[in-house]
């Protein structure tokens, strides 16, 4: 059967008279940014096409190859990102008002699916390293307590790998909630690059996690926006139901070409491709042990914080130097360097399969450079995060809540009504119902003095927080 690509280029140039949506008609000529963002290839749900939420033709095909290629029982097309695998996932894995068990450092889409629908949050904290100040992985025995502890729970969230690599031991914490009868959902959208050659670590896919959400975009060669879900046959059809909901009734058939073109390319091409991946990320390793104040992270397992890191995330610290993670981020910057993201005392830079010996080597020379000019001084990481708030009511039931608006000082000893998060990465400091505590507002104070702009759903930046009446 042809890819989607193909179907849409013969398309393109042999198609019937397009009196149908988007009103462009592929009259890519009616204007430049028509032609240069392929207005051409863009169409809607023509006979052919099939029907992404019941597919049973050319989508349906290329979805199973993309289970064939991370050896899923089932894989689905996202085209609302990973968040909307998030929402859908956690939705069809409980009913209303369930109680399930997740990683405090979940990106915000599982909150707001727990906000969604009105389920009781019990969390598992990450210990937290105290020289990079990130957290570390969730451990096979926390889950297993914590089940014990709460009975009732329907559902475990965990995030693996983290926005900094890290991986938790998915094999045993799956055996542990099957054994407790409760499914496990992995948001792997940073780790959809996993389990596909032995270059890098195993997926959560195989692993024994029965949904698992992976942004293809974040380090493979996919247009942004495009992810895929993976679920086990128990699971899947209840999952398809869900992403009707939270997945657009008009999906995008460039953006879902292009997700079927990386599985394409990987399919044939995977091995060279991940190996000459992994040699750039060793060339650029050793090039920095030359380093004297900057540091980076390793990757590999570090017992006991770390049980594995994967290695196409480089974490490099500037603590104990004098100047701050968006500090590191501006003067590379002037080396005409864009990194992910900065916080107080590290910056991340994402690698993946596009990047070129060139574009290694100038980050190299360039975080070499900055190194040269530091000085060292014995101020140690800050962690990012506090420790875990007091929960007094649910998230749902606060943000319903009347509210005002407090600065930092006044909040304290009152109850949040509203989320606080850096985002990237968008995990929070705090959420609605939690106490605000003078740790919160210390954190909150350490990371708007480093430059941290901080995201308060509704509230202007550095206004204070949302806390109930």
């Amino acid at each position: 059967m042809d890819s989607l690509l193909s179907f849409l280029q013969n398309y393109s140039l042999h198609g019937r008279i397009p009196m149908h949506m988007p009103g462009h008609k592929r009259a890519s000529y009616l204007a430049p940014y028509l032609d240069i963002l392929g207005a051409g290839l863009d169409v809607t749900e023509i006979d052919g096409l099939d029907d992404l939420h019941d597919a049973d033709g050319i989508l349906k095909a290329a979805m199973d190859r993309a289970a064939a290629l991370w050896g899923s029982d089932r894989a689905f097309f996202l085209i609302n990102g990973s968040t909307c695998g998030l929402l859908a996932g956690l939705y069809s894995l409980t009913a209303y008002g369930d109680e399930v068990l997740i990683a405090r450092n979940c990106h915000k889409a599982v909150y707001h699916a727990v906000e969604l629908r009105g389920l009781i949050p019990h969390y598992l904290v990450p210990p937290v390293d105290p020289g990079f100040g990130i957290h570390g992985s969730v451990s096979p025995a926390d889950v297993a307590a914590a089940l014990d502890a709460h009975p009732g729970v329907r559902l475990c969230v965990l995030t693996s790998p983290s926005y900094e690599g890290v991986l938790s031991d998915v094999a045993a914490i799956a055996d542990i909630c099957h054994a407790h009868g409760v499914p496990l959902l992995i948001d792997e959208a940073h780790g959809a690059h996993l389990g596909l050659t032995p270059e890098f670590p195993a997926s959560a896919v195989s692993q024994g996690a029965d949904i698992v959400i992976q942004s293809v975009h974040k380090t493979l060669p996919s247009l942004t926006q495009t992810a895929i879900a993976h679920a086990k046959a128990p699971y899947a059809d209840a999952f398809a139901r869900a992403l009707g909901i939270f997945q657009t009734s008009s999906p995008s058939y460039l953006l879902m070409a292009s997700i079927d073109g990386c599985v394409g390319l990987l399919t044939r091409d995977r091995e060279p491709l991940f190996a000459a991946w992994r040699q750039r990320l060793e060339r650029f390793r050793e090039r920095m042990t030359s380093l004297r104040v900057l540091r980076i992270l390793p990757y590999g397992a570090q017992p006991p914080l770390f049980f594995d890191r994967e290695p196409s995330k480089l974490v490099i610290s500037c603590a104990g130097s004098q100047i701050t993670g968006t500090e590191l981020a501006d003067r590379l910057r002037l080396h005409n360097i864009e990194c992910e993201m900065a916080s107080a005392s590290y910056i991340i830079a994402m690698t993946g399969v596009g990047d070129s010996d060139d574009m290694m080597d100038a980050f190299a020379a360039a975080l070499l450079e900055i190194d040269a000019s530091l000085t060292a001084d014995a101020a140690p990481a800050r962690p990012v995060y506090p420790s875990l708030p007091e929960q007094i009511c649910p998230i749902a039931e606060a943000l319903a809540a009347p509210r005002e608006i407090c600065s930092l000082e006044g909040a304290i000893g009152r109850v949040s009504a509203g989320y606080l998060w850096a985002y990237p990465p968008g995990i929070p400091l705090i959420v609605p119902g939690e106490a605000v505590s003078r740790e919160i507002v210390t954190a909150i104070e350490h990371l708007q003095a480093c430059g941290i702009s901080l995201k308060n759903p509704g509230i202007p930046e550095n206004a204070g927080l949302a806390v109930m009446i």
